[in-house]
């Protein structure tokens, strides 16, 4: 299997959580936890990566790409974040390195056909209005978890696509969603169901089966599927089915987060 460098997609990180609910995004807690300012969100690390299929393979990419990664060490609120790509086989590797060090890796791919949707989940109820804490309680493997429905306008896209620096001309031009709002409904799967202290998300495998468009409104169908320690932190795994309009499969994620970590867990 031979590999070839897709050109370098460099970026200046930005930090769009500092006033979120999750505090691992606020520099002084995020100190607190050992790391050297508020972490630039995962879902948007994977926004840069996801630049570069969208380069490699346009539209299509984002009708019926697919896409796994994880992310392995913090980016920071300006720090230059360097996307690399080589094609490997039939699809891409993909690495982001900031402050030198390798932040996150991952690999995409574009099926000649999107994969048969076998089984669907089953329907949520509404957020509640009142969250619960999190827990392996509220948490637990089954739980079905659902999001306040987003309407996708053309102001949301823009905002985005100027969050993330991105280059990248078709989702204005031809009014798409950002992959990254799709994959950011994995953390509303989450935020919007419990009450998380600080946490992180950690990695997704997404599988893409139609372009979601201004216009459209996104809901999730989603189930907890995990609930486990590793190395002293509390993780979850969700599925994640994506609808636009209540009915049309948009994508699949299989969402990983540190819902409790160590540090807090230990406490």
């Amino acid at each position: 299997m031979t590999t070839a460098a897709l050109s370098t997609y460099r970026v200046e990180a930005f930090n769009t959580a500092k006033a979120s609910e999750n505090k691992i995004h606020d520099d002084a807690v995020a100190r607190r936890f050992g790391f050297g300012g508020g972490l630039v969100p995962g879902v948007d690390v994977y926004g840069y990566i996801a630049h570069m299929p969208v380069v490699r393979w346009g539209r299509a990419w984002l009708e019926r790409g697919v896409i796994e990664c994880r992310f392995q060490k913090p980016v920071y609120d300006g720090d230059i974040a360097t996307v690399t790509a080589s094609e490997a086989g039939d699809g891409l590797d993909l690495r982001v390195d900031s402050h030198g060090q390798t932040c996150a890796t991952g690999q995409a791919a574009l099926p000649a056909r999107s994969q048969p949707f076998l089984d669907a989940l089953a329907e949520p109820p509404p957020p509640p209005a009142e969250r619960p804490a999190a827990s392996e309680t509220t948490l637990a493997v089954g739980t079905l978890l659902g999001i306040h429905p987003l309407p996708v306008t053309r102001d949301l896209v823009e905002q985005c696509v100027a969050d993330l620096r991105e280059t990248e001309t078709l989702y204005l031009k031809e009014g798409l969603v950002h992959p990254v709002i799709i994959a950011r409904t994995g953390n509303w799967a989450l935020n919007h169901n419990v009450v998380l202290g600080p946490w992180m998300h950690v990695g997704s495998k997404i599988q893409h089966f139609a372009a979601a468009h201004v216009g459209d409104e996104l809901t999730v169908r989603a189930r907890v599927t995990a609930n486990y320690e590793h190395k002293g932190h509390r993780f979850v795994d969700v599925d994640v089915m994506v609808l636009a309009n209540r009915r049309a499969p948009i994508a699949r994620i299989a969402h990983t987060a540190i819902w409790l970590p160590r540090q807090l867990a230990a406490a």
